[in-house]
């Protein structure tokens, strides 16, 4: 920006000059949607109407979603991974729930789980997770197998509309949030949501899985 910086003062005009002079309830309000937006980042969210989840879902997540109390809202796909997306769209680690996909051995033989937990926090897979799954064995997926089992985006997936024989695990930290943010299904999507919605599904139990990171 070229010329002088402008100075709080060059707002006051003397009386019967003719420069406009600020309406200073509009700067108020401006001010305050912006203090708002600032300070609350659900407010700003590009939301998308419950009749229109199907255009932009999976099926088997639009229907795990149908009766609950969910905001669906677009995000943009090169912000879709965590740390981006808490950037760019305001909301802490600390709120975001990321689904992580575990190839597990247990007894039974081989197996998928999910993890539910907080980007602020450490997961202990090798300990309390495994332990949890009563795992002789524990990965995490493949990019590639994730997918195609899950049915859904890379970068997107969500613990809604998970194949049935799956066990979901949900970190305790996750529960004690008012409200989090999560995968949709696709990168393209998320959702936000209180955590008493996925004790919904049938093959979740919470756990105390991780430590502060």
């Amino acid at each position: 920006m070229q010329g002088r910086a402008r100075r709080c003062t060059d707002f006051h005009y003397p009386i019967g000059s003719s420069k406009p002079i600020p309406n200073l309830s509009t700067m108020t309000a401006n001010s305050a949607q912006h203090s708002t937006a600032a300070t609350d980042p659900a407010a700003a969210l590009n939301t998308v109407a419950p009749d229109l989840w199907s255009q932009h879902l999976p099926a088997a997540v639009c229907e795990h979603l149908l009766n609950l109390d969910v905001t669906v809202f677009l995000v943009d796909d090169d912000a879709s991974d965590t740390a981006q997306f808490s950037e760019r769209y305001g909301f802490g680690l600390e709120v975001c729930a990321n689904t992580i996909v575990l190839r597990t051995k247990t007894a039974a033989g081989e197996q998928y789980a999910a993890v539910v937990s907080l980007g602020s926090r450490r997961l202990d897979v090798n300990g309390r997770v495994k332990a949890a799954l009563g795992a002789r064995r524990i990965s995490f997926a493949k990019r590639e197998d994730a997918v195609e089992h899950s049915k859904m985006e890379f970068g997107g997936i969500t613990a809604f509309g998970l194949p049935s024989d799956w066990t979901i695990l949900v970190d305790a930290a996750v529960m004690a949030c008012p409200q989090v943010v999560m995968g949709a299904g696709v990168r393209a999507a998320k959702l936000l949501l209180q955590p008493s919605a996925l004790l919904t599904l049938s093959n979740v139990s919470v756990a105390e899985l991780t430590e502060q990171a």
